[in-house]
C-alpha cells in the first residue's frame, strides 16, 4: 500500500501504483475526454451506480456529475466523466479477471470552495493496494492508476479524514477501467456487505436468581419537591427492598423498590440499601443530595419517543413504553424517564395556557399512570413560537409553561432551538444563544417541581462551554443522529473534542439512541450492524452520554435488550465520578482506545476500529498512566482476561468495539 504524502508530490518523482505521474501522463487515457469510452475500456460512470453506499445523497446522481449534480470540476478542470459521491462512500465492482487498469483523478470538487477533507483508497480482491492522505478543498487533485490484471473484485473506498462528514464532497474524476484484450464480460457494479456484517462480539449471560442492585449511586432532588426513585435489581423473585439510613421525608416501599415522598432538609444523606430474594441478599451504597440544582447527577437514562414514532406518537405508544419499561425489565437497569417528543400540543386557552391535543387527552392522568410505574415522565418545547413540527411553542409564555409541566406532573424538558431562529433574528451572537435557555431556566425555578432541563439547539455556539451556566442539565453537541454507522460515530468522534465539559449535573449529548426498530414514524430495524450497536451502547457510555432509547419499545429483540441490559456497562456511564472518557489514541486506520476514569480506581477502556476491515489494537498501560500487571475484565464478553502485564492486544471486528475494565477496585 502507497500512502501519500502531499508535501511530496512532483511530477517527476512520486508514484501513483507503479508508475511515476510522469509516465502516468503519458500512458493513460484522456481522463478529460467527453463522449464514448475509448476502444477497450469503460467509463465507472456508465456503470449502476445505485449500488454505491455513500453518507449524503443518492448514489446514482453522481454519474457523471458531482453528489450535488454540477459538473465534476477539481482546480477547475472539469470532467465529463467520473463519480461524484460523498464521504463515507464504497462502491464494489465484479472484474471476473477481465479488466487490466482503473485510472481516475481524485480529490474534493471545487464546489465547496476551501470545505472538505477525504481520503481516497482502492482496494482489489481485499487488499489495499493504493491510498491517499487526507485531502481538503482546494488541494491539488492526484491521479490514481491501479494495476488490474487477474483481479476479481475492485472496490474504491472514500474516508470523511477523521473530521466528520460535512462538506466531503469527493470525485472519482475520469475513473475508467481498461479490459482485458478479447474480454469476455463487462464489469458490473455489486451490493457490499456493510463492514460492520459480521458475527456481533457479545455473550448473552444467563439469567443469575442471585438478587443485584443496579443503576445510578448518587441522586439529587430539591428540598420540599415530590422525590421519586427506583431501586432497580434483578434475581429471582419475590424480591424484598429495605434501606438503612433513609433521610426524613422519605419512605422506601418493601414491594416495589420505590423511594417517594420530599426531602426536608438539604444535605447529602449516606444509604444502604439491601434487596433480599430467595437467592441471597445484596446491598449496595446510595447517596442522596438534597440542595438547589442538584438534578441529573449521573446521566438520564430512558425512552423519548421521537426516534420511533415522530410526529405520530400518541398516548397509547407512550403507555405501552412505560408498561415495557417494567415488563421488559429495563427499569430494573437504571431507566427511569419516559419522555413525549414534539406533536403533544394542542393551542392556548383564553388565560393562554397550552393545551395538550387529543393525541394526549389527560396529561395528569398519563404522568399519574407513569409515576405509579416508578418511572418519571418527561415533555417537550421549543423557545420559539412554533416547534420543530409546527405546533404551539413556549415565546413569550415560559412561565406559564413552565408552570403547567409542574402541575401536569413532568420532571424532564426537551427544549427545542426550532423557530426561535427567527426570533434571534440572524444574530449569532453567544448571548443571543444563551438567552432563550435563560429564559426557561429562571420559569423552572420558579416552578414547583425538579425538572430535568435539556437544552436541544445542536451544539451551536460552542454550548458545551455555556450549557451549565445557563442551568442546562444536558446540553445536544450534534445535529439529529440517523441509524447509520457515519451519523453514528460522526457523534461520538464529536465528544473527543470537549470532554471536560461533562460532570454531575450537566452532561454532553450527543442525540438518542437508535438501537432496535427506529424509524421516525416509519419503524424498521435499525440499519446499524450488531457490532455498530455494539459500539454505539459502548461509546454513549465512554463519553458519558444521556441513555434515551429511541425505539418501538414493543418490539424489544433478544440482541437490543442484551445490549441495553448490560449493567457493567451501564456501571461506566453512571459512574459517580462523572469523568467523560477521552481519546487517548488513534491513528489513519481508523484504531481508537479511549480511556475514562471511575469511582473505584479502575479504568474504562474502549478499543475501537472506526475502519473498514477488523484491525488488531493494542493498548499500553503506560497509555493509561499506570504499570504492572493489571486485572482485565472483556465486559461485552463477560469475561476476566486475567492479570496481564503491560497491556493488552485484541483483534477487533471493523466497526466493533472491545470494552475493558482494568486494574482492581480500592
Amino acid at each position: 500500500m502507497s500512502q501519500r504524502n502531499l508535501q511530496t508530490w512532483t511530477v517527476t518523482a512520486c508514484l501513483v501504483g507503479t508508475l511515476s505521474v510522469s509516465a502516468w501522463a503519458q500512458n493513460t487515457p484522456d481522463l478529460q475526454a467527453a463522449g464514448p469510452a475509448p476502444a477497450n475500456t469503460v467509463w465507472l460512470d456508465t456503470l449502476n451506480l445505485s449500488n454505491a453506499n455513500q453518507g449524503y445523497g443518492t448514489a446514482a446522481s453522481g454519474a457523471g456529475k458531482t453528489v450535488d449534480g454540477h459538473p465534476i470540476t477539481l482546480n477547475g478542470k472539469v470532467y465529463p466523466h467520473g463519480f461524484g459521491t460523498h464521504a463515507v462512500a464504497s462502491v464494489g465492482i465484479q472484474l471476473n479477471g477481465q479488466a487490466t487498469h482503473f485510472d481516475a483523478v481524485v480529490g474534493v470538487d471545487d464546489e465547496t470552495g476551501s470545505k472538505g477533507s477525504v481520503g481516497f483508497s482502492v482496494v482489489v480482491d481485499g487488499k489495499i493496494v493504493d491510498s491517499t492522505q487526507t485531502l481538503h478543498g482546494g488541494d491539488t487533485p492526484i491521479p490514481i492508476s491501479v494495476d488490474l490484471t487477474g483481479a476479481k473484485i475492485l472496490v474504491l473506498r472514500v474516508s470523511d479524514g477523521g473530521d466528520g462528514i460535512d462538506y466531503d464532497h469527493a470525485d472519482w474524476a475520469g475513473a475508467l477501467i481498461t479490459l482485458a484484450p478479447n474480454a469476455s464480460s463487462q464489469p458490473q457494479t455489486i451490493v457490499l456487505p456493510s463492514p460492520g456484517d459480521g458475527p456481533p462480539r457479545i455473550v448473552f449471560p444467563a439469567f443469575d436468581p442471585a438478587p443485584a442492585i443496579h443503576g445510578a449511586r448518587v441522586v439529587g432532588s430539591t428540598p420540599g419537591y415530590p422525590f421519586l426513585y427506583h431501586v432497580g435489581a434483578t434475581g429471582a423473585e419475590p424480591l424484598k427492598y429495605s434501606a438503612k439510613g433513609l433521610p426524613d421525608g422519605l419512605t422506601l416501599n418493601a414491594v416495589t423498590g420505590n423511594i417517594t415522598g420530599a426531602l426536608k432538609s438539604a444535605g447529602t444523606f449516606k444509604l444502604q440499601v439491601t434487596v433480599t430474594g430467595p437467592n441471597g441478599k445484596a446491598t449496595r451504597d446510595l447517596t442522596i443530595v438534597g440542595g438547589t440544582h442538584k438534578l441529573a447527577l449521573t446521566p438520564p437514562m430512558g425512552w423519548n419517543s421521537w426516534n420511533c414514532w415522530g410526529g405520530s406518537v400518541t398516548e397509547a405508544e407512550v403507555r405501552d413504553s412505560a408498561d415495557e419499561m417494567i415488563s421488559a425489565g429495563l427499569a430494573e437497569h437504571g431507566y427511569t424517564f419516559v419522555n413525549i417528543d414534539d406533536t403533544w400540543e394542542a393551542d392556548r386557552d383564553a388565560q393562554g395556557n397550552i393545551t395538550s391535543n387529543k393525541k394526549f387527552p389527560n396529561m395528569n392522568a398519563l404522568t399519574d399512570y407513569i409515576h405509579a410505574k416508578g418511572l418519571h415522565a418527561g415533555l417537550y418545547s421549543s423557545p420559539g413560537p412554533k416547534t420543530c413540527a409546527g405546533y404551539p411553542a413556549s415565546y413569550q409564555h415560559e412561565q406559564q409553561d413552565a408552570n403547567t409541566y409542574a402541575q401536569w406532573g413532568f420532571d424532564y424538558l426537551k427544549y427545542d432551538w426550532c423557530s426561535y431562529g427567527s426570533i434571534a433574528a440572524g444574530d449569532n451572537s453567544l448571548p443571543a444563544f444563551k438567552k432563550p435557555y435563560i429564559v426557561m431556566r429562571t420559569a423552572l425555578d420558579n416552578a414547583p417541581r425538579d425538572i430535568t432541563y435539556s437544552l436541544c439547539q445542536y451544539g451551536m455556539g460552542d454550548v458545551w462551554n455555556w450549557g451549565a451556566s445557563v442551568g442546562g442539565n444536558v446540553w445536544r453537541t450534534t445535529g439529529d443522529i440517523v441509524d447509520q454507522w457515519n451519523s453514528m460515530r460522526d457523534r461520538f468522534e464529536n465528544e473527543a473534542n470537549h470532554p471536560e465539559a461533562a460532570g454531575p449535573g450537566h452532561w454532553n449529548d450527543p442525540d438518542m439512541l437508535v438501537l432496535g426498530v427506529v424509524g421516525w414514524g416509519n419503524p424498521h430495524p435499525t440499519r446499524l450492524t450488531p457490532n455498530e450497536q455494539i459500539t454505539h451502547m459502548s461509546m454513549w457510555c465512554m463519553v458519558a452520554a444521556p441513555l434515551l432509547i429511541g425505539c418501538d419499545m414493543t418490539k424489544l429483540d433478544k440482541l437490543t435488550l442484551a445490549i441495553l441490559t448490560n449493567d457493567e456497562v451501564i456501571d461506566i456511564n453512571q459512574d459517580p465520578l462523572g469523568v467523560a472518557a477521552r481519546k487517548i489514541k488513534s491513528d489513519p486506520e481508523g484504531r481508537e482506545v479511549w480511556s475514562r476514569p471511575l469511582f473505584d480506581g479502575t479504568q474504562a477502556v474502549a478499543l475501537v476500529d472506526t475502519g473498514d476491515d477488523p484491525q488488531t489494537i493494542t493498548v499500553n498501560w503506560s497509555d493509561l498512566g499506570i504499570k504492572g500487571a493489571q486485572p482485565v475484565r472483556d465486559l461485552w464478553l463477560h469475561k476476566n482476561l486475567g492479570n496481564l502485564t503491560d497491556g493488552y492486544r485484541v483483534l477487533v471486528p471493523a466497526h466493533a468495539t472491545v470494552l475493558l475494565k482494568v486494574g482492581k477496585p480500592k
